[in-house]
């Protein structure tokens, strides 16, 4: 058996200083290539803190006709115990049945386009299409349908809640299921043989024909419609933008009033540019990788800190106050996801803190000097670029300039 361990192309667990050695027994190397920071973790990296990532692609795929769908809760990463996402796809036509579930539901459209279909505790009705970048809620207990329009769809559900399960939510199908038809019959005033073709089990994802246009599908609704809107056009939204082009578009209930128990922030994080460090007092953070690559270091307090690499369909996970920052580490732009179980999105900013703190104090703090004291930042950077600063795994930080 030959093992090619000393080829320049593959990844070795040896930092620039000499420190670690070769890899010679078996090994997944593409998943080297893919976690650098974990292979050859900085110097600065230290203690057990857990582990803060799992991607979607080790997910397990739940197929059905008409779509599938995958989820990262509790059960996949431990420590995400305030949220738990669900990453779905559905056909043309293709039906995430009529539903309903003990926690709210927050939603992004990742792909194409959707119809969504709800009716509140006072009978009052909401029909409305969402395509790429919108946002839907449904406050807890309130049900809904999602249906695949022509191209079909896929979207990224969040839950406040680390232990839910899309597979165990209240399905309209499971329901007729589970009662008895004479039950049925008395209800809905109608005979028995009326239920004799429903479905024996729970449905979760059917196919369906194609919808006909909006407003063909409309219901007239004695009570009115809601009065608060569950979709939210978040790429329509106006970001903040940032030094070097960057963006941040935050959401929560002061634009999106419907949306009291999730907050979040869209990223936009163009190459040589980082999420500044910041923590978030209010609540855990939960992440999701759109596109690009990127690399995070959490830092646990008492000497504890890990570094974690990212790609698209990754969710990372930081406990509430931890520091941390998301550096892109690419040629492409990350596009990522900030998400909270809270009403309000809040964060503070290491750089504005200690700009609005005296500065003697930080000085004897740090022991830092005037060039530092000179560049700190009184407003929030959210997103910074300071070109000439790179970082390239497995060494020390490198200064072009």
């Amino acid at each position: 058996m030959e093992i090619e361990t000393r080829n320049g192309n593959i990844p070795q667990p040896i930092r620039k200083d000499g420190a670690g050695w070769l890899d010679l027994g078996p090994r997944d190397v593409m998943r080297d290539r893919e976690n650098p920071d974990m292979l050859v973790p900085p110097v600065t990296d230290a203690g057990s803190v857990p582990n803060m990532k799992f991607s979607f692609s080790d997910a397990h795929m739940q197929l059905n006709h008409g779509g599938w769908s995958r989820e990262v809760t509790v059960r996949e990463l431990p420590i995400a115990t305030t949220i738990a996402g669900v990453n779905m796809a559905l056909t043309p036509g293709g039906v995430r049945e009529l539903h309903w579930h003990q926690q709210a539901e927050w939603a992004i459209v990742l792909v194409g386009r959707a119809r969504i279909t709800s009716v509140d505790q006072d009978g009052r009705n909401f029909i409305a299409d969402i395509g790429v970048g919108d946002l839907w809620y449904f406050p807890p207990g309130i049900p809904h349908s999602i249906q695949g329009l022509e191209e079909g769809c896929e979207f990224l559900l969040v839950f406040p809640d680390g232990h839910f399960s899309d597979l165990n939510t209240l399905s309209l199908s499971d329901w007729f299921s589970h009662t008895p038809k004479e039950v049925l019959s008395a209800n809905f005033g109608v005979p028995r043989s009326a239920f004799a073709q429903i479905p024996d089990h729970q449905l979760y994802i059917f196919q369906a024909n194609v919808p006909g246009p909006l407003e063909s599908q409309q219901v007239a609704d004695p009570q009115g419609t809601i009065p608060k809107s569950f979709k939210h056009r978040l790429l329509a939204q106006k970001p903040i933008v940032t030094p070097g082009g960057s963006t941040v578009r935050i959401v929560d209930s002061t634009n999106f009033p419907v949306s009291t128990q999730i907050a979040a922030s869209l990223l936009e994080i163009k190459p040589g540019a980082m999420r500044e460090m910041h923590w978030h007092p209010n609540n855990d953070e939960w992440q999701y990788y759109i596109s690009g690559t990127a690399r995070m270091t959490v830092f646990a307090a008492n000497g504890t800190a890990r570094t974690f690499d990212f790609r698209a369909g990754d969710v990372g996970y930081v406990p509430r106050a931890f520091g941390h920052y998301i550096q892109n580490t690419g040629n492409q732009t990350v596009w990522a996801l900030e998400m909270f179980k809270s009403d309000r999105f809040e964060d503070v900013s290491l750089n504005q803190w200690l700009a609005l703190t005296p500065h003697e104090l930080v000085q004897r703090n740090l022991n830092a000097g005037p060039e530092f004291m000179n560049a700190l930042k009184k407003e929030k950077q959210f997103i910074v670029y300071n070109p000439g600063f790179t970082y390239h795994p497995g060494t020390e930080p490198v200064n072009k300039r």
